[in-house]
């Protein structure tokens, strides 16, 4: 049951772009970012992982700026907000490790090899990448472009980006780890 309502929390929170360029024609912001604050504590109550708190936290900290300032600008940081917090936990991991990946790795295969152990790495740092660009550029159409740019951007050429950076490393992998 937590499992399937912690799954919907982040199926919604990863629609929060459309839900603010939606919501703003009938919603203050303040309302907008009370609905994010109630999701980000309903999963902050479910939370199994300690990895995830940082972020939540931040999370809960933007929305109650949000909810405080009642601008519809101050709805629109929140996807560069996860980009840094993700950074920052993929980052942190580099120099205290196992990283985030090999953390994952691990799960299917416990008993990875050092070349598994240098890839993972690697994948992390890659990972650090894309979510520097992509912080960027949620930054930047948060400050400089339309709603409709922003949630366009935020709401659905990311999670491609993410998608495509996700399967082409599974691609990579499965090219570069095959057993001989």
């Amino acid at each position: 049951m937590a499992r399937g309502l912690n799954a919907l929390i982040g199926l919604l929170t990863a629609l929060y772009p459309a839900a603010v360029y939606f919501g703003l024609q009938y919603l203050q912001p303040r309302l907008i970012a009370l609905i994010l604050a109630a999701l980000l504590l309903l999963r902050l109550a479910l939370l199994r992982t300690d990895w995830s708190k940082p972020l939540l936290l931040a999370g809960l900290a933007y929305a109650g700026f949000a909810v405080w300032s009642n601008q519809a600008i101050a709805l629109r940081f929140y996807p560069a907000l996860v980009n840094a917090a993700m950074l920052t936990i993929f980052a942190a991991s580099l120099f205290y490790p196992p990283t985030i990946v090999e953390r994952l790795a691990r799960l299917q295969q416990p008993d990875l090899p050092e070349q598994g152990v240098l890839y993972t790495r690697r994948v992390t740092q890659v990972w650090c990448g894309f979510f520097v660009v992509n912080g960027a550029i949620a930054t930047v159409t948060a400050l400089w472009s339309s709603f409709q740019v922003w949630s366009l951007y935020n709401g659905l050429i990311a999670y491609l980006l993410m998608g495509l950076l996700f399967v082409g490393e599974y691609w990579l992998r499965q090219r570069v780890m095959k057993p001989e």
